[in-house]
């Protein structure tokens, strides 16, 4: 499972990135567990290393 952190920065790299729309926005991004095939593609994504592996 992947979660945001709150070194997030909204800045939509991440979102643009993930190839099943699971992650949404907000002050800081959410991964919509339920949809998400925990690819990687978000970690690999983020600039500020915000997405990590619970």
């Amino acid at each position: 499972m992947y979660k945001i952190t709150d070194e997030c920065v909204a800045c939509g790299t991440c979102m643009s990135e993930c190839p099943n729309e699971a992650i949404k926005e907000g002050d800081i991004y959410v991964i919509d567990q339920d949809i998400c095939l925990e690819c990687g593609a978000c970690i690999d994504a983020c600039p500020t290393g915000a997405i990590i592996e619970e």
